[in-house]
């Protein structure tokens, strides 16, 4: 029996419907059956699952190997039976929720033919409003590399990996990590890789957000979070020795899985999980957390995270609550240098406060005041006093006004439509010192406006009611949403009518 080019490992649990879907989408493969293989490994799913995959084994006769298990708790140990069970030259993983392009296993083999690439990335495209970041996808490149690349911030498992590579290295998923386990395994990957390719070039892979959300990811409680950030920050300490490579990939953690446990929504949680974050936040910040890193992120992130780690659990939620129900704190100059007069400020050490050298500062908005006004959103904000500043949602400038301390942005609603994806479209609001750079906007590569954008806030401001607009063929709704870091977003959405039943069960359940 021939070797496949290419085997494709699935983690199956609890998926339907969209589990039909990825599987349809990996039996059409162009690259042909007699080149692939498909593991699916079902993780003790209860949802009918389990009797899908048999079916699909029945259907396509020797392309399948199914494999059922009990529950294990995370994706880590079916991926490393499935890794176990594969026997192609390249392995690609996919989610369960998640779909193909038809060339898509095509195309990445010869591309790591060609290229003799020991990973391959293919573009992603999200689906229902996921959040994908696209910078790495910006153009085609047959040898990325890892520190001076966008790549930090892509490390999902969606690749192309050689399979010599992962058994050189004994490169396998951490089962001690219910989620997040797919970070390492990618890192170390692409670590010890020979070559890295990225193709921009079609869309390779449709990352499904769930209407329902229900997925381990979506429903991670903090202390999980914590406790996988630690892991994975530990990991990376002991992959890369001190410096800027090292730093290269910590600031990505910083600015994105850390950052997140110190948003907005760390006030709701009961004070047990609130001391268990700061603790864990803390820690991290102490250890990882050096001046270099420190200069890459947000002044917001940068403070939350410096109180984290000098000051007490009270401190950090004062810091938050600031920015959540009160807005853009004062700013005082002392002996030269410029500090944020958040809570605290005066007692802990100057420097957690210190935005001297943070072009992101004088460009903090929060908004005033929301609505439409014809065919425009609207949107009236007030900032930290920058006489030029631009605002965006993500790659689309608004058209903006700046009178004293008041802002007024716009933003075409039908341009909104024109530019989205037909699936939806979901994107941050943040504002820029100076002309509008698309790379530098929050949600383009940077979570929290690492890249020097400052992420435009809403506290206490009540949202319009969504518009309802046709384009092309298909309505789309139209709406601005605080989400729970406390960013300012606007959402095409599509009005399908799966998302119109699953908005229906999710008012009935209330």
């Amino acid at each position: 029996m021939n070797r496949p080019d290419v085997s494709v490992v699935v983690a199956v649990y609890n998926a339907m419907p969209y589990l039909r879907e990825c599987l349809t989408s990996l039996a059409g493969q162009t690259i042909g059956a007699s080149r692939m293989q498909i593991v699916a490994v079902d993780d003790g799913s209860t949802d009918g699952g389990a009797a899908e995959l048999d079916r699909f084994d029945r259907r396509h006769p020797g392309l399948f190997t199914v494999i059922h298990q009990p529950n294990s708790g995370g994706p880590a140990v079916p991926f490393n039976r499935g890794l176990d069970a594969a026997t192609g030259r390249y392995v690609f993983f996919i989610g369960a929720d998640d779909h193909l392009g038809p060339e898509a296993l095509e195309r990445l083999v010869a591309a790591a033919d060609d290229y003799e690439s020991d990973v391959v990335l293919g573009r992603v495209v999200g689906v229902n409003s996921r959040h994908i970041y696209q910078d790495i996808f910006a153009r085609t490149e047959t040898d990325l590399d890892l520190f001076e690349s966008p790549l930090p911030r892509s490390l999902a498992n969606t690749k192309l990996f050689r399979r010599e590579l992962l058994d050189r290295h004994a490169i396998r998923y951490r089962e001690d990590m219910r989620i997040g386990s797919d970070l390492p395994f990618t890192l170390e990957a692409c670590y010890r890789a020979r070559r890295i390719s990225v193709l921009a070039d079609y869309d390779y892979y449709f990352a499904v957000r769930r209407f329902e959300a229900t997925n381990i990811t979506y429903l991670s409680r903090h202390g999980l979070r914590v406790e996988t950030a630690e892991k994975v920050m530990d990991f990376v300490a002991g992959l890369i020795g001190p410096g800027k490579q090292r730093d290269a990939i910590m600031v990505r953690r910083f600015d994105h899985e850390i950052a997140r446990l110190v948003e907005d929504d760390l006030l709701h949680l009961d004070r047990p999980a609130q001391q268990r974050v700061h603790a864990g936040v803390g820690r991290m910040a102490a250890e990882h957390l050096t001046d270099d890193i420190a200069e890459q992120l947000a002044a917001e992130t940068r403070i939350r995270l410096a109180v984290a780690r000098d000051g007490s659990l009270d401190d950090l939620l004062a810091v938050i609550r600031q920015d959540a129900e009160v807005g853009v704190p004062a700013t005082v100059v002392r002996n030269g240098r410029r500090y944020a007069q958040y809570p605290g400020f005066g007692r802990l050490p100057d420097a957690c406060f210190d935005v001297t050298r943070s072009p992101d500062w004088p460009v903090k908005l929060d908004a005033t005041a929301i609505g439409w006004d014809g065919d425009d959103l609207t949107i009236t904000a007030r900032g930290g006093g920058a006489t030029a500043l631009s605002v965006s949602a993500e790659e689309i400038p608004a058209r903006v006004s700046v009178a004293g301390d008041t802002v007024r942005i716009r933003f075409s609603v039908a341009e909104l439509l024109a530019r989205s994806a037909v699936t939806g479209q979901r994107r941050a609001l943040s504002a820029q010192p100076g002309t509008f750079d698309p790379t530098r906007a929050v949600g383009k590569q940077s979570a929290t406006g690492a890249a020097g954008a400052a992420a435009v806030r809403a506290p206490g401001v009540r949202m319009p009611a969504p518009a309802m607009r046709r384009h092309g063929t298909r309505l789309f709704v139209v709406m601005p949403a605080v989400d729970a870091s406390g960013r300012l977003m606007i959402s095409v959405v599509p009005l399908t009518a799966q998302r119109v039943t699953a908005r229906l069960l999710r008012a009935l359940r209330r």
